[in-house]
């Protein structure tokens, strides 16, 4: 089962090498992680996606919480989440495809970042299937280099992480 965790750290050296040790440690392979700042300069989030099995998986996310610099876990496996993803693509684009290229951007409402005479940079914001999908338009033209910031989510509605200690 795929799982998205949210976890609110300290803002110090050495945290993501000790959260992410956690995950390897266990034989989890990371599919995806972003770490940033929070509104509070001392607090960074961190969203982690993994596929495992739920028992371990509870496992690490109950060793997590056993960590100094953890403030708060959460597993939005339960519980309705919005999350988005940035991707950069760079695609062939010669006179010829340019135009058909740049429709396929106008229906993903893709922001068009660069554009010289052999290529277009592409970037588009979405969720995993919005992603997927200009991605697989895009590939008959020629992808030349494509780069993705992971996922980041956050829980629908009222649920808050909360980034002050509680």
């Amino acid at each position: 089962m795929r799982h998205v965790i949210s976890v609110l750290v300290e803002n110090k050296f050495g945290v993501l090498a000790k959260v992410s040790g956690l995950f390897s440690g266990r034989g989890f392979n990371i599919d995806s992680l972003c770490v940033g700042e929070t509104m509070d300069p001392t607090v960074s989030r961190m969203t982690i996606v993994v596929k495992g099995e739920d028992k371990i998986l509870e496992q690490v996310t109950k060793q997590l919480n056993k960590l100094v610099d953890v403030i708060k876990v959460q597993d939005f496996t339960e519980i309705s989440y919005v999350d988005r993803e940035l991707v950069l693509v760079k695609v062939d684009a010669p006179p010829k495809n340019r135009a058909q290229i740049l429709e396929v951007a106008s229906i993903f409402r893709a922001r068009i970042v660069d554009v010289n005479p052999e290529t277009v940079t592409l970037e588009v914001t979405g969720d995993q299937g919005k992603i997927k999908a200009i991605v697989d338009l895009l590939q008959p033209y020629g992808v030349r280099e494509l780069v993705r910031t992971g996922r980041v989510a956050i829980a629908r509605g009222a649920k808050a992480l909360k980034s002050l200690k509680e």
